[in-house]
């Protein structure tokens, strides 16, 4: 028990020491390159137990000091020709700690005040699920906690007084067998898709798709959260789109104009073909720096969002990534179209520090 307190007091610490440095976490990437299944590595700087140390002697008379006298009998060291002082500091140590996606986003939505989502979809399916709630004295073998039947046992050899300090031999009879118990809880069946989309053209410098790369593993980890399984599908475009791996979508360099009409109606494939709209949560994010080929192809992108996916999708969201290179018009013809359409959320991300303020934009919504 005392080890398991321990332990919850040292993770208490790790997250408190995340909270406490959360901008520098979101913004400087470390935690992505360090991913495991559902967990990530955090380095943080090592806790150290207190110890006592000897401090640099001083030139205190006491029991035992003085300067010491050769001719009554006393040895005097002699210094040495060492240059310089020892130093008194420690060196910096970093420790790398496994903090769960779900405790991460705990810290997310706790620094943003992120509302819980909303889901739409099958609410009427339920799923069964099973969970261990608790102990009792019957149950199938494969159940049987072999630590709170020791412990029972102990207890009634101690009452009863058959206890041996110098023979601590201790036999469960049947009235100590301890087992798990189950519980059946039914949860609604809901299922989500996030589709990303990002241009890559010349102007989309390697900063711009990093800043993308920040924002979107925040997305997912809070998205992760409220649905299990979540399903990520990745298109970049140019003037032409193309569905491709996360690797390839974040490191991937074209060149060319700009039809952002070519990501949208490949969107639209892929939630016709994939994800009946009446069942699944979709949430199609396109980040871009605003540059468009053509002032009709921009025109075919607004009847797609009005026609198609506002209706449809949960909330679409528009991330414009700053870069010299861009116009940044593609935003001012969103906010125009659709000042009051809280389906679609907008947002400028001029910088790095500027990723927590977007993500408060896209999720501060709780669709």
């Amino acid at each position: 028990m005392a080890i398991r307190e321990d332990q919850n007091r040292f993770r208490n610490i790790i997250k408190g020491r995340v909270r406490d440095d959360f901008k520098r976490y979101v913004t400087n990437g470390e935690l992505i390159g360090k991913r495991e299944d559902e967990f990530v590595k955090i380095p943080i700087p090592r806790v150290d137990i207190p110890t006592f140390r000897y401090g640099p002697k001083q030139n205190e008379q006491g029991v035992g000091q003085g300067d010491g006298d050769p001719s009554s009998g006393d040895a005097s060291g002699q210094s040495g020709n060492g240059q310089g002082e020892a130093g008194s500091e420690s060196g910096q140590h970093m420790l790398e700690v496994e903090i769960s996606l779900d405790e991460l986003a705990d810290i997310l939505g706790e620094k943003l005040e992120l509302p819980n989502i909303q889901p739409k979809g099958a609410k009427n399916i339920v799923t069964e699920r099973h969970k261990y709630s608790g102990l009792a004295p019957v149950g199938p073998e494969g159940l049987r906690k072999f630590k709170q039947t020791y412990k029972k046992a102990l207890t009634r050899y101690i009452s009863s007084g058959t206890y041996n300090p110098t023979d601590p031999v201790i036999v469960p009879i049947r009235r100590d067998y301890q087992y798990r118990t189950i519980k059946k809880t039914q949860m609604p069946h809901t299922k989500a898709v996030v589709i990303y989309m990002m241009d890559v053209s010349g102007s989309m410098g390697d900063e711009q798709k990093e800043i993308v790369r920040l924002e979107s593993f925040w997305i997912n980890t809070w998205l992760k959260k409220h649905y299990k399984g979540l399903e990520t599908r990745f298109i970049i475009h140019d003037a032409s789109a193309k569905e491709v791996d996360e690797n390839t979508f974040f490191r991937t360099s074209e060149s060319g104009g700009t039809l952002i009409s070519s990501a949208y109606k490949l969107c639209q494939q892929m939630i016709l073909s994939d994800y009946a709209t009446s069942e699944w949560n979709i949430y199609p994010f396109h980040f871009s720096d605003g540059d468009n080929w053509s002032g009709e192809d921009t025109r075919l992108c607004l009847n797609l969002l009005k026609e198609f996916f506002l209706p449809n999708v949960n909330v679409f969201s528009y991330g414009q990534v700053e870069s010299k290179y861009g116009s940044g018009q593609f935003l001012k013809d969103l906010q125009k179209e659709f000042a009051e359409d809280e389906r679609l959320t907008l947002s400028q991300i001029e910088d790095r520090d500027k990723i927590l303020n977007s993500i408060k934009d896209f999720l501060g919504k709780g669709k």
